[in-house]
């Protein structure tokens, strides 16, 4: 299947506990269809002490969250938009429903 949000894309969750919350998307996993977005849905992780965090202890980092609670921002206009796909000078794009440009 393909995905409408892409590492690097700028997105608000739409549902769930987080719901509001804004970030940049840095991971997308395509077999589970999830993302995870930069500062929301962070957890906290208990972590035996190692060479690379001798200290140990709490950490908080980010979970995934499915791609269906996510909603791509328009970059024009701030709001959250809905993504299609076109073919614009011989290749396939993605295009904002809201504003009809490019992303």
């Amino acid at each position: 299947m393909k995905l409408k949000i892409k590492t690097g894309d700028t997105v608000r969750v739409v549902a769930g506990d987080h719901k509001g919350s804004e970030g940049k998307v840095v991971t997308v996993d395509l077999q589970k269809n999830k993302a995870i977005v930069e500062g929301v849905n962070m957890v906290s992780k208990h972590e035996k002490p190692s060479a690379k965090n001798p200290q140990g202890g709490i950490v908080k980092k980010e979970a995934p969250i499915h791609i269906s609670n996510l909603s791509l921002i328009d970059g024009k206009s701030g709001e959250t938009t809905r993504v299609g796909f076109e073919i614009r000078d011989g290749k396939k794009v993605r295009v904002s429903k809201k504003s009809n440009e490019v992303i």
